[in-house]
């Protein structure tokens, strides 16, 4: 079984790290021939070239594994999904919740523009976190892995001492990031996303591991848009409106156990998008026909160099035998 993964997975890798090469390069050149021109300008022009890595992983979530991400949310919000500069806050509940949002980023047409904040160390990754520092995401200096169950049980004393109800499905907020961005944000960004990931009972909960293995999982997606200009004025205000969201997302999260669903709000109708599969496709003839066209080449220079060596090889015994028979018989050549 595990070789039948490998079988799989590995040249999945490979595929997503040749093409991941080809548009870092591609980012690299632009950044240094356009950005100190028009940043502007770069960033319409990597935002097409972003598209290109990252609609590969929504080919792994939509058409390898065959996750269903269900949007559950009113028809105005959904409209003005994409079409509108938003903030996003979101509950996280597993090691892909990066990847459903960049999935509701592609379903709104926005996957290119998006920018996420992540840990410091992403950047360093090779060919996504690349990609990232070029996209100009933001990246904080954080330890999750290390820090999630000491944060999860300070939460839980922090609302006990502070009369808040102890969280059960999510972690008490920390809000001066969100109030940081409120602040510098009020003039042009108009809504606040308040987006709330849940798995229903019947599915297993989709792991980075399941996803390259091809196995499908159902993710559930509440979104619950709220106006910039309605948030408190004051920076105590929008923390303890950070706090409140989190609180009802909380109990929003023990109905969805109880229910099996968002029943407050409407399912909406996404379909599975062609264009990821498309440019999945494109990559793989793209560094297939590469490869085979290097191998050639390859091939090439080996036999050239070795009938050169062969003519050389010959050339020198020609002359030997050529000089043994001149001291031989005395006559000139």
């Amino acid at each position: 079984m595990a070789i039948a993964a490998a079988a799989v997975v590995v040249p999945l890798g490979m595929l997503f790290f040749a093409s991941g090469l080809i548009v870092n390069l591609i980012q690299a050149t632009f950044y240094v021939l356009v950005r100190p021109l028009s940043k502007n300008l770069y960033r319409r022009i990597n935002r097409v070239v972003a598209e290109l890595l990252w609609l590969e992983l929504i080919w792994l979530i939509d058409w390898w594994a065959g996750v269903k991400v269900q949007i559950y949310t009113d028809r105005e919000t959904f409209r003005l999904m994409g079409k509108e500069h938003a903030l996003v806050i979101c509950n996280h509940r597993s090691n892909i919740d990066w990847l459903v949002g960049w999935v509701l980023a592609q379903r709104s047409g926005c996957l290119g523009s998006t920018v996420a904040v992540m840990k410091k160390s992403s950047k360093l990754l090779p060919v996504i976190g690349w990609s990232m520092w070029f996209s100009e995401y933001l990246f904080l200096e954080r330890s999750w892995a290390k820090d999630e169950n000491t944060l999860k049980s300070a939460a839980q004393e922090y609302a006990t001492s502070t009369g808040l109800p102890v969280p059960r499905n999510v972690l008490i907020p920390r809000t001066k990031g969100l109030v940081s961005a409120v602040s510098h944000m009020r003039p042009f960004v108009p809504a606040i996303y308040d987006i709330t990931v849940a798995v229903p009972k019947s599915s297993p909960a989709p792991t980075m591991l399941r996803l390259l293995n091809g196995k499908p999982s159902v993710v559930q997606v509440h979104i619950k848009r709220h106006l910039m200009k309605e948030l408190p004025e004051t920076d105590e205000a929008v923390a303890q409106w950070c706090k409140d969201i989190f609180v009802a997302k909380d109990a929003l999260l023990d109905k969805h156990i109880a229910d099996d669903t968002f029943s407050d709000l409407e399912l909406q109708d996404t379909r599975r998008p062609i264009k990821p599969l498309a440019v999945a496709l494109s990559w793989a003839f793209v560094v297939v026909a590469g490869s085979v066209k290097f191998l050639q080449w390859s091939s090439f220079v080996i036999i050239t160099e070795g009938c050169c060596i062969f003519n050389l090889g010959f050339g020198s015994c020609y002359w030997s035998y050529a000089h043994l028979d001149f001291i031989h018989t005395g006559r000139a050549f």
